[in-house]
């Protein structure tokens, strides 16, 4: 079934993700953090690797946004970034693909709007969540016509502002276009800056590490105390 994007709006949606050399690996451990999400009155789930979003998607009540991270040496694209990984996706039961709408060259050599023609093809009750680092970029997202763009990549491109905080100058400037909803997502660490991109025009913000990555969480407690940059 379809998800209805209307059911995101003004909401937080949080990102239970963990790689291989982290101590909450595994899906039972983000399963858990999912439900976790849910009960504190999260709107949504993103979640990377096929196995992950099966394992929350079955144990959880909320709607799954998935991605699924790989790695290929010739390209600087990770983020769900050829129509195999979609696949993937779609099928452990995501409601949402997230991927990298970059204009950085895929590491199959496909163009975006040719991705995104593939998906609409071939899933198209898929939501399609097009990551983005520069307002241009989300522009062409939109125009290519994807359901949400987000802010995830902003400042993880070499070209995109490299600042601490959260970008929500972009957030903005896309909203102010006001076409397909905006997802605030990177460096936001309080709820202050949940309420800032709620205000600067997000559709629905996306919290990461700040909620579940407790060893960052930490480690941002001890530089503190420790009179150093957090």
């Amino acid at each position: 079934m379809r998800m209805a994007l209307k059911s995101l709006e003004g909401g937080i949606i949080v990102s239970c993700q963990a790689l291989e050399h982290e101590p909450l690996y595994g899906a039972e451990m983000m399963a858990a953090m999912a439900r976790a999400a849910a009960a504190g009155g999260a709107v949504a789930i993103r979640s990377n690797t096929p196995v992950d979003i099966a394992a929350i998607q079955r144990s959880n009540p909320l709607p799954v946004i998935g991605l699924y991270k790989q790695e290929y040496g010739q390209s600087p694209v990770y983020i769900t970034p050829t129509i195999a990984e979609v696949r993937a996706v779609a099928e452990a039961g995501a409601a949402m693909v997230a991927f990298d709408a970059t204009g950085r060259a895929r590491p199959d050599g496909a163009a975006l709007a040719d991705l995104i023609a593939a998906i609409r093809s071939e899933f198209p009750d898929l939501l399609l969540l097009a990551d983005i680092s520069t307002f241009e970029e989300g522009l062409a997202a939109m125009d290519l016509g994807v359901d949400a763009v987000s802010t995830t990549l902003s400042g993880y491109t070499p070209y995109s502002p490299q600042e601490a905080d959260p970008d929500i100058g972009l957030v903005r400037q896309l909203a102010a276009l006001a076409r397909q909803p905006v997802f605030a997502e990177g460096r936001i660490w309080t709820p202050e800056q949940c309420k800032a991109c709620l205000d600067a025009g997000a559709y629905a913000v996306v919290v990461g590490t700040a909620i579940t990555r407790p060893q960052d969480i930490t480690r941002r407690f001890v530089r503190y105390t420790a009179g150093e940059q957090a």
